[in-house]
């Protein structure tokens, strides 16, 4: 028997093997959405006034729009503050008043027209309708002074859906990162467990100290 030389029979066992499977492609790092400079985690967002998205921003971009006359009528950097109102509630007859059908919605002014838009999660994206101007005067009153949403750029988030309601000022992004969350995992009529629990957990997130008032990345 003629012997098999070893490295043409090592390349016989290595050709008999499966092709190991190829290694996962890293994922494209985000990038400015105005300079396309690549992002770090947490990065800070503009809203783009005209439509209403909200853009990833590089530090430098987020410097440059940090002041309101910056960015005109265009641009506005989303702010950082989250406020709970804790012990605020919104009696039954006021939140039929506002014509909202669930338990999850969230307010923003517009500062152009003076106009208060309620928006809701839903499992398309976000549901909105025009609020009576004399139900948000009445609801934004019993609002703490300090408390008041920012136009454009803040939301008055309302959690009614869970016990206890909860009443948030949140920078606009937060209400678009749970517009995703809902339209991610949300299953059939009721929502499911899986959709209700990333909702508590939303909800539950540590709410981040303010930055200091030197802190570059503050909106003012």
């Amino acid at each position: 028997m003629t012997a098999v030389p070893v490295a043409a029979r090592r390349l016989r066992e290595l050709a008999g093997r499966p092709s190991p499977a190829p290694a996962p492609a890293a994922a494209a790092p985000e990038r400015c959405d105005l300079c396309a400079e690549p992002v770090p985690a947490g990065h800070r967002h503009l809203l783009d006034l005209a439509d209403g998205a909200a853009l990833c921003s590089c530090r430098t971009c987020a410097l440059l729009f940090d002041h309101r006359e910056a960015g005109g009528r265009h641009y506005r950097l989303l702010p950082t503050r989250r406020i709970r109102l804790a012990g605020h509630r919104i009696d039954d007859l006021l939140w039929a008043a506002l014509g909202v059908p669930v338990g999850l919605a969230f307010f923003v002014r517009d500062g152009t027209s003076g106009r208060t838009a309620v928006s809701y999660p839903s499992p398309l994206g976000a549901v909105r309708s025009t609020v009576d101007p004399d139900v948000w005067a009445e609801l934004a009153s019993a609002l703490p002074g300090s408390a008041r949403p920012a136009d454009d750029v803040e939301a008055l988030l309302v959690n009614r859906a869970l016990e206890p309601h909860e009443h948030w000022i949140v920078p606009l992004d937060d209400c678009y990162r749970l517009v995703a969350v809902v339209r991610a995992h949300w299953k059939g009529l009721t929502g499911g467990r899986e959709a209700w629990s990333r909702i508590a957990s939303f909800f539950a997130e540590p709410v981040p100290s303010a930055p200091a008032p030197d802190d570059p990345w503050e909106a003012t």
